[in-house]
């Protein structure tokens, strides 16, 4: 008899430290993307709008991001539980012996560019050549180096925050730009497609992955099941909003009007398109939460070329297959 109660108090013991350790039924988390509402996270708000988080057993509480909360450094000083970061901003991170980990890679393309208007001459890389060209104080300059080092070009650069008007008023000849963003801005400005010269990265072969979902390694560590619906979630939220795009426009707008910021429907639903098209890999294949091992490697390599980090993290330790997608 005693013996069958201490295999039965084993047994509770074992399930209630199981059920501990791994626990997901209405985890309180908080989570984090790079900045304020807008359809580039469009999928995260409807998760939480359409019940999806709640469906995993998750209680999520999105934080707004900003310059004065950005989601790398909210997530290194433990802030958050979970944030979106481009795919650099991580790898330099763990380079330097933050041990954030990779759940999900959201855009599998970069949706960075430069715009110059036909009038000025500029029509190929290399006329962009002694140009003044603005370019994003806070923005990541990878990309942009690179692209002047493929073509030998040496580019006086303009440090601008956010607006186009610098551009439009022809105080520079170039500027930076998101496809999903400021290009459209552009165009509602009045500009015409026809009027303007675009070199979209991805087209010159450069492309830097961007939008991923993190994790410090110690939170995954503690609860990978959690994290693994987390990202999961996220995913599913994503794939409503591109099939009720209607619906996930209004839910976004609806945050946008909270956060008292500035909502145009047509810009939000060019947004959710152009991130839609980004998620797709360079073969038009929709890969929604896989990092490819080649992405990883050659942008870690290029920051290794360019100083931006000592030794390349490796890919293993970095990336957790949470989806169930072979790794490449």
């Amino acid at each position: 008899m005693n013996n069958h109660r201490t295999l039965l108090l084993m047994l509770f013991l074992f399930v209630v430290g199981n059920s501990n350790s791994e626990q997901i039924d209405n985890s309180k988390i908080t989570f984090i993307p790079q900045w304020l509402p807008q359809a580039q996270f469009a999928g995260y708000y409807v998760a939480i709008d359409k019940g999806i988080f709640k469906k995993h057993g998750l209680d999520v509480q999105i934080i707004q991001g900003c310059p004065e909360r950005p989601s790398d450094k909210m997530l290194e000083q433990g802030k958050v539980d979970f944030a979106t970061m481009w795919l650099s901003t991580a790898t330099q991170m763990r380079a330097r012996g933050v041990k954030v980990v990779n759940l999900a890679q959201i855009i599998q393309r970069s949706a960075i560019m430069i715009i110059a208007k036909k009038s000025t001459g500029i029509v190929s890389p290399e006329d962009l050549n002694g140009k003044k060209i603005a370019i994003w104080r806070s923005g990541f300059k990878l990309p942009f180096n690179t692209f002047f080092d493929k073509y030998n070009i040496d580019v006086e650069i303009v440090p601008i925050q956010s607006s186009i008007n610098l551009f439009l008023w022809d105080g520079v000849d170039a500027m930076s730009a998101m496809w999903f963003n400021e290009y459209h801005s552009i165009l509602n400005a009045g500009l015409e497609p026809d009027e303007l010269t675009t070199f979209f990265f991805p087209d010159y072969g450069i492309n830097f992955p961007e939008d991923g979902i993190y994790c410090l390694e110690e939170t995954y560590n503690k609860n990978p099941r959690l994290c693994c619906e987390f990202a999961k979630a996220c995913i599913e939220g994503w794939e409503y909003s591109f099939e009720h795009p209607d619906e996930a426009i209004e839910i976004i707008m609806q945050y946008m009007y909270k956060a008292k910021e500035p909502a145009n429907r047509a810009h939000q639903r060019w947004m959710l398109n152009c991130i839609k098209d980004l998620m797709h890999s360079d073969e038009g294949v929709l890969e929604i939460g896989k990092l490819n091992r080649q992405d990883y490697e050659y942008e870690a390599n290029l920051l290794k070329v360019n100083g931006y980090i000592d030794s390349i993290p490796n890919f293993e330790n970095f990336y957790r297959n949470c989806l169930n997608n072979e790794k490449q």
